[in-house]
Order: C-alpha cells, then structure tokens, then sequence
C-alpha cells in the first residue's frame, strides 16, 4: 500500500479550520471551578496540542479585535495564541454574505461580528467554523439558516463545531 504523497499518489489537501474568539479565550483562560468551562478549556487544549497540526489555521481581523479586547493580560494571552495564524481578508464580498445572513434571520443584528466571521470563512472556502459560541454560531436552529443563506447566495457554510466535535480517535465517541 502507498502512502499519501508517494510518488503517483496525490495526498489529500488539508482541510481548513477557522479559529473564533471563544476558542483562544478557553484556550488562554486561567483554570475555573465550573465544570462546564472547564471542560471546554479542556477539549480545547487537548485540541490544540494534539490536532490542530492536522490543519490549515485561518482567522480574520474580527477575531483579532474581539481577542485584543478586554483584560490586558488575558487579550495578551488570546493573542499571542493567534499570532502566525494568517488572517483572512474581509472581503466586499464577506461584508455582502454577513449583512445577508443578518437580514434573513440567521445571526441577529447585535451579534454582527459572528456573521462576519461566517461570511469570512465562506467567501474564503474554510471546511470548519471552531467555536464555542453556541448561541449564534454552533446552534441546531441556527446552523441550517446560515448553510441556506450560504448556499442561496454561491457559497459553501463552513461546518461549524467545537473542538471536541473535531478530534481524531477519541475513546470517548467524541
């Protein structure tokens, strides 16, 4: 059997995953007492450490900004993790998709910066959208407004997920 990338054998390019906010905020974060965020810092340390090498990184100026935000030694923090990450332009036409996907009802108008971040990611062609926020972005209601505003309009949702949903090989059905 040949493996990926020996001669006459294409290897698979490899899949592109954008990085929100919520993501280096639970990666940097200092440990907590609820269970709940502590596992998302968790799922998102062992992420990673152990799979985010399997990917392209992207991330755009919005998660920057929003990372930059708050706690000086806590935006420190956010954004050293995404320092050599390459940031995605906000394209006109990203601007387009995200005011789309607010005027149809897939993102509400006050969370203006997550449709951006979709619109980023589906202009630029990414596979994976990881986040935490499961309020406007990793949402069973949400999600299939946002792939329909997408499609409607020549573009490809990227799918959304937490990085417990995107490891490899857990024993845990994870």
């Amino acid at each position: 059997m040949r493996r990926p990338g020996a001669r006459g054998v294409k290897a698979m390019p490899r899949k592109t995953v954008y990085i929100e906010t919520s993501v280096v905020s639970y990666l940097t974060a200092r440990p907590t007492a609820d269970l709940r965020a502590a596992a998302r810092q968790m799922d998102t340390a062992e992420w990673w450490e152990t799979q985010r090498e399997r990917f392209d990184l992207r991330t755009s100026g919005v998660a920057i900004n929003e990372a930059g935000k708050g706690d000086r030694e806590a935006a420190a923090r956010r954004l050293a993790a995404l320092r050599g990450i390459p940031v995605l332009a906000v394209t006109e036409a990203a601007d387009e998709l995200s005011e789309r996907l607010v005027r149809e009802g897939a993102i509400p108008a006050r969370a203006v910066n997550d449709a951006v971040q979709v619109a980023v990611s589906a202009v630029h062609g990414v596979d994976f959208l990881l986040t935490w926020n499961f309020r406007h972005l990793d949402n069973a209601e949400t999600k299939p407004v946002m792939r329909s505003v997408c499609a409607r309009y020549g573009y490809a949702c990227p799918e959304i997920c937490t990085p417990r949903e995107l490891m490899e090989g857990r024993d845990d059905g994870g």
